[in-house]
């Protein structure tokens, strides 16, 4: 992600105007009346923390269950930070022990989807699966040698599972959710622990596709990873066609996200806006087109502004033409600046100007 990761955790990066892409995760969530639910959060929490502050708007703040936040932390048998997904889990590990729950779901925080898990809980139970994995077959195009890939048989039980492959053999990916049991989880990842593997995926996935029964729930729906800028980019495009924009937010069931008290876009006399988001507290006063603009931010007189993704709170000179670019947060954009990109090679724009001079 470059520099977009410098300031923020990938699943609190801004999506379609006003989520996070941890909101989909979630809201999936909620959506499937699962009441328990922990965020293990580590890199540039920052921001990530802030979002998650109040579990009200995602419908967990219950007497039971309810929203955990958890972080390494130094204990006395412990002092290292996440040196992986599995031993991200093993220092959590109480965490589990303590829940009476028999099922867990897992699933990364960077996906925009929309999945009950309910469905994939009773695909799990009915197949007597150790491990379900959600599927996605991937369009051509994509680069599937970014993901985990797996090939099954007919009876859908994972049969290969490759991490990154170098030549993928298949276009069918992992897309990072798994359904297993709760007392299972712990065995692994406390054998994992004994041996000083750290890697769910690598040290238990792959590792024990043969003697667990892994079987793989397929999904045809819309789903998207976040891991690099131009999957970034191309995620946000394509919330500007009708019918991503309608599956997510006028289908039920619905997305959430903490809602912040700003009052609507402002469009002042001049202004021209095509198929672009603009969100609330922007103020617009030139031609925005094929563009996604987040929170409070401000186009000045005579800018142009096409293809391009414009993130919270950004101040954009006058006369000024951004096309083919993402521009980072808090930026202040001088006036009289151009910055092109290329379709193929997207321009990230970082600009720490002072907004306010004496």
């Amino acid at each position: 992600m470059k520099e977009l990761s410098q300031k923020r955790a990938i699943c609190a990066m801004p999506i379609a105007g006003s989520y996070r892409s941890i909101d989909f995760s979630l809201s999936n969530m909620t959506n499937s009346h699962i009441q328990k639910v922990a965020v293990l959060t580590q890199y540039n929490a920052r921001s990530l923390n802030e979002h998650l502050n109040s579990s009200k708007w995602w419908d967990f703040g219950r007497k039971q269950g309810g929203l955990s936040v958890l972080t390494p932390t130094v204990t006395a048998d412990n002092s290292n930070w996440y040196r992986g997904t599995a031993d991200a889990i093993y220092q959590n590990l109480s965490y589990l022990k303590n829940s009476h729950e028999p099922y867990v779901v897992i699933t990364s925080g960077d996906g925009v989807y929309k999945l009950d898990f309910n469905k994939v809980l009773e695909y799990h139970i009915e197949k007597k699966a150790d491990i379900t994995v959600v599927c996605r077959e991937m369009e051509p195009g994509m680069e599937i040698e970014r993901f985990g890939t797996v090939r099954m048989n007919e009876e859908y039980r994972i049969e290969e599972f490759e991490e990154k492959p170098f030549q993928p053999k298949t276009r069918t990916i992992s897309c990072g959710i798994y359904v297993l049991r709760r007392r299972q989880l712990i065995e692994m990842i406390e054998k994992c622990a004994e041996e000083d593997r750290y890697d769910f995926v690598r040290d238990i996935l792959v590792r024990y596709k043969d003697m667990k029964r892994i079987y793989g729930y397929k999904i045809r729906d819309y789903w998207r990873n976040i891991a690099s800028v131009e999957d970034y980019y191309r995620t946000n495009m394509d919330f500007l066609k009708p019918e991503v924009r309608d599956y997510f937010f006028r289908q039920h069931p619905d997305i959430y996200s903490k809602v912040d008290d700003l009052p609507p876009a402002k469009y002042n006399p001049g202004a021209v806006v095509k198929n672009s988001l603009i969100s609330s507290g922007c103020i617009v006063n030139g031609v925005v087109e094929d563009s996604i603009i987040f929170k409070k931010s401000f186009v000045g007189n005579n800018c142009v502004i096409k293809n391009s993704i414009i993130l919270n709170d950004v101040y954009i000179g006058d006369n000024t033409r951004i096309e083919n670019c993402i521009v980072e947060s808090r930026d202040t954009i001088r006036a009289n600046s151009n910055y092109v990109g290329e379709p193929g090679n997207i321009k990230i724009v970082v600009e720490n100007h002072e907004r306010y001079t004496m």
